[in-house]
């Protein structure tokens, strides 16, 4: 069976690849330090890996039936629509709506910050514009559910390395990759892995 850790550090990991977080850590380290940039950013996400975790715990005073029956039904609908995603999706190697939107999202925060930006200005700007972008993002939803049902120290602790590695992919080799990153092929890894998480789930329950 697969642990907490390894289930937020699988599922963390291959999510958030070409996602917009990560596409903007890409931007971001294109125009500044990459090291306050991962730190900004990674320092973000988790911060809200762990609202999500404490929210999922708070989820879990529900009676374990409910929560049970929730998360099977979660995940394995988040796979599903996933998987129809990524059948409509073309083999282009990654989404432009997905970049467009990152982008938008950064020229907007850089005009409203002066052109000459300090170490603290890099680091709130990444953290903001990660922050937000995650917000209410499938991932959260996710590691809420995860959390509500599995030990929430390794679900912390896997879903955060898994941000981590993500980041640094970003921030190291984004500008180099982020061109080869096939969209289709993580919603398919993503869809997937949501009905793997949904069937253990079940067989656990069982």
């Amino acid at each position: 069976m697969l642990t907490a850790f390894t289930a937020g550090l699988l599922f963390i990991t291959f999510s958030e690849l070409g996602d917009k977080t990560f596409f903007i850590a890409v931007i971001l380290a294109m125009r500044h330090s990459r090291r306050l940039v991962f730190v900004g950013v990674t320092a973000a996400l988790a911060a809200m890996t762990i609202l999500s975790v404490i929210f999922g715990q708070l989820v879990s005073l529900l009676p374990k039936v409910y929560i049970h029956y929730a998360e099977i039904v979660l995940f394995i609908a988040f796979g599903i629509k996933l998987l129809y995603d990524a059948s409509k999706m073309s083999s282009a190697a990654c989404d432009t709506e997905v970049v467009e939107e990152a982008k938008a999202a950064v020229e907007q925060a850089e005009l409203q910050l002066p052109k000459k930006k300090g170490s603290w200005a890099i680091l709130l700007e990444a953290f903001v514009l990660t922050f937000m972008a995650e917000w209410g993002d499938r991932t959260q939803i996710a590691t809420i559910a995860l959390a509500a049902g599995n030990n929430p120290i390794g679900v912390t602790v896997g879903a955060i390395l898994g941000h981590a590695i993500c980041a640094a992919i970003a921030v190291i080799g984004g500008k180099m990759i982020a061109g080869r990153i096939s969209e289709r092929q993580l919603t398919l890894i993503g869809g997937c892995l949501f009905l793997i998480f949904g069937i253990f789930a079940a067989v656990e329950g069982a």
